[in-house]
Parts: C-alpha cells; structure tokens; sequence
C-alpha cells in the first residue's frame, strides 16, 4: 500500500516535507520568512525539504535556494492578495506529480487565507497524506469576509492531521473557529535571525529621540491609529522624529498628516524597505512603534528587540506573549494612550542596553528551536491512524448542515478525480528525482579548487 511505503520513508524520524502556501520569496512578510527559515533548520536537521508556491513574475518553474532548498513555482498567477484563483481540482494534476516526485510523506501548509495551501491540503488528505496546518493569523467571527473564511477553515481543517499556532491566542482563535480539538493544535512561537538582526556597535545620542516604524500601512496594521499618534507625540515632544518604513493604501493618508501639521522635518517616509535593509533601518531608533489592530504573533517585534530596541505596541492578539514586560511597553489602540506609552518608552531609555537586549532575545528565540519542535508534531501526525474516504466522510458531515453535505461532495469528486488521473497516469510513469547531497558539494568543489591550484 502507498501509505505503508510513506510510512517507511519516514522512519527514523527523518520526514520529506512539502510545504505549500502563497506566501513566499521573492515577496517578504511574516508567513515567507517563517517557512523559509523553518525549512532551512529542518534541512540541516537532517530532513528533506520541498517548497510549493505559485509563479511570482517571471519566477516560474524550478529554483534551488540556499541549502539545496527545491522551490517548485507552479505556473499560477496570484488573483487577489497575492492568493491565488481557488479551482478545487484544477491543482490536483500537479500536486499529485510533485508529491509522487519527490517522494514526499508530510505536506505542511501555511495561512489560513493561502487558496493554494487549502486545496494542497485537501488533495494530500484524499490522497492518503499526512498533514500538518499552521495558521498565522487571528480572525474575527462577525464580519461576511471572517464567516466565510472561517467555514473554509473547517472544512480544510476537518482532516487535518495536527495543526500549529504561533501563539496561545492564536491556537484559541483557530479553535473556536474550526471546531478542532484543542489536543490536535500546537503552540510554536516565530523567530528571528539573531546573526541578521544585530544593535549599532555604538549607542545613537539621545539629544534627539528616534521612533522607527516599519509595516505594511494598511488598515489591519493600524496605519490609521498612527495618523492621529504622531501629530500629538510631535507635539508632546519635540526632539522626536519618526522613521516610517513600508507602502500600502495608507500612506496617502500619512503623506496628508503630514503636510496639515508641517511635519515634513519631523517624519521621513522611506517606502517599502527590503528585507535585507530592515536592519540598518532599525538601528537608525531608539523605539520601535507597532501600532497593529490585530496581531497573532509579529515577527517585527522580535527584529526590532534584536536590534536593542525598546517596543511600543497595541495590546493585541498575541502581542503580550512575544516579549518580557522590561522589553515593550503596551497600550490600548488608542491616541492617547498610545502617546503615553511612547512617553513611558521615552523614559525608560536610560535603563535600555541594546546589547543585553539582543542576547536575550537570542537566548529566547530560535529557529532550530521551532525547527525542533515542529519534528515532534510531525512525529505525532506519523502516530495518526491511517483512514479510507468512507471514514473520512463524517467528519465533513459534522461541519454543519448544508456545508457538511456540500464538504463531502467536494471530497467524494475529488477522489473521483484522483483514481482517474492514476488510471491516465499510473504512479509508476511518473518520473521519481534522483537524490542530491547538497552538504557534500562545498568539501567536493574546495578538493577540485585545491587540485586546480597545484596543476
């Protein structure tokens, strides 16, 4: 049987991982950072790591990245958000031939709004897959947009193997909204790269106090709270100036701010700032300003904290959990409060040592350490037993009344599809790739260096 021989591949406890989302390089955010060092770690961990996204540009096809990374660009262009257009079926044939190509016997997907995770996930499961969902996201519970990505997630979560939180509030919002059992969902923190993210070798003055923003300026990440932050901070205090790093709708509305209060000298609007340049934008402030309305987890924290700086933030989300309270000072996402805050960050200055604080967060977070722990929740989906489709069907059909019948056509096509997609192409037509040992090539090519020097 097929899943005997993924079982067998997986002994040892050394898994070949596929994971799928939307999100990845060359786009920069939270979701691609995580999946790309979490992939890196697991590699050197000994595991084989296979990454699925779609076609960004003219970035199609197969790449290789650092550390003999395979990234398979499927030819499907983004249709909202960087999502891609949801067709069910259409992305059966090709994940059926990456899976069996690469031999692989866990897919992982990621975000909850990632089309492409959702359907991976889906065929994985009717092909007999195991599979691990982690969600980056909070969402609400009232709004059309939340109802009906909601329902999406259970239905793709009804089958999921285990699933990962970033956070506690994370792991309780995707709970209540998937109906999951709560001993299926894990709680594994995001990390930073220490090594990357390092303070300035000398202590910036204090003469002039330096607030350094930088996110997506969209609703969600409360660019329309900074609009009414900054002008009454400026007010507050005068020898301080802010450093806005990102694009989005929203920076009109900060361009307009201002210009109505003459802060042209005061607020210096960067733009998008690639991810390779974050660093020395961060270390150009004493504080770093997160004025997100709703965060699972924020990576942009924990960059900001290696880089030495001292956090202010909205209370939200998983927000409190990221960091000790000596390290960020939270507030409501309101105006004043928020002002006050930047007031308190200001004067706790002083007793602020940025490189104390990058050791910290060093010692705090790690990626080999969420590399580490994700092992073990693959372990634990290897633990699942094995079920056909007839056992399967109920836990569709638990999703609600309409939905749960409609669920359960979906998959009962789907299977359809995929037993006449092996009889139009067996699994043994598909061509297997062979094995490459990446960490042997530097060792090979320094011998074949050495040999040319002596000739």
């Amino acid at each position: 049987m097929a899943y005997e021989s993924r079982d067998k591949m997986s002994q040892k406890g050394k898994h070949r991982i596929l994971m799928v989302s939307d999100f990845f390089y060359p786009n920069f955010g939270g979701v691609e950072n995580h999946i790309y060092y979490l992939s890196q770690c697991l590699i050197k961990l000994g595991h084989t790591v296979v990454v699925m996204t779609h076609a960004y540009g003219n970035r199609s096809g197969v790449r290789y990245m650092t550390g003999g990374l395979k990234v398979y660009y499927v030819p499907w262009k983004p249709f909202l958000m960087q999502n891609t257009l949801p067709t069910f079926y259409g992305t059966l044939p090709i994940v059926r031939t990456i899976l069996i190509r690469e031999r692989i016997s866990l897919i992982h997907g990621h975000q909850a709004f990632s089309t492409l995770c959702h359907e991976a996930l889906m065929h994985a499961r009717t092909m007999g897959y195991k599979v691990v969902f982690t969600d980056h996201s909070l969402y609400g519970f009232a709004d059309v947009g939340s109802i009906h990505m909601n329902k999406v997630l259970q239905f793709t979560l009804a089958d999921v193997s285990q699933a990962i939180c970033v956070s506690h509030t994370s792991k309780e919002n995707t709970v209540l909204r998937s109906g999951l059992p709560p001993e299926r969902v894990f709680v594994i923190p995001n990390a930073v790269d220490t090594a990357m993210f390092k303070p300035a070798r000398e202590r910036l003055s204090s003469s002039e106090i330096v607030i350094v923003v930088i996110s997506r300026l969209v609703y969600r990440k409360g660019a329309d709270l900074l609009v009414e932050v900054i002008p009454e901070v400026c007010a507050l205090h005068p020898n301080v100036r802010f450093i806005i790093g990102g694009d989005g709708p929203k920076r009109v509305r900060l361009e307009e701010m201002r210009e109505k209060h003459s802060l042209q000298d005061r607020v210096d609007m960067l733009g998008a700032v690639p991810h390779a340049k974050v660093q020395s934008v961060l270390v150009s402030g004493h504080i770093f300003l997160n004025s997100s309305l709703t965060e699972a987890f924020c990576i942009a924290i924990l960059e900001a904290a290696s880089c030495g700086l001292l956090t202010v933030s909205t209370r939200v989300g998983g927000v409190p959990e990221v960091l000790p309270d000596d390290m960020i000072v939270l507030a409501k996402p309101d105006p004043s409060d928020m002002a006050q805050a930047i007031t308190k960050a200001i004067h706790l200055l002083p007793q602020i040592d940025p490189q104390a604080m990058h050791c910290r967060v060093k010692k705090l977070y790690s990626w080999y350490d969420v590399a580490k722990r994700t092992e073990i929740v693959y372990d634990r989906a290897f633990s699942c037993s094995n079920q056909n489709l007839v056992e399967r069907l109920p836990r569709y059909l638990s999703c609600g009344a309409w939905a749960g019948k409609l669920f359960c056509l979906v998959m009962i096509i789907d299977f359809l599809l995929w037993h006449l997609l092996q009889m139009w192409k067996p699994d043994k037509e598909i061509e297997v790739v062979p094995e490459i040992d990446f960490t042997s090539r530097p060792s090979e090519e320094a011998a074949w260096d050495s040999s040319t020097d002596e000739s």
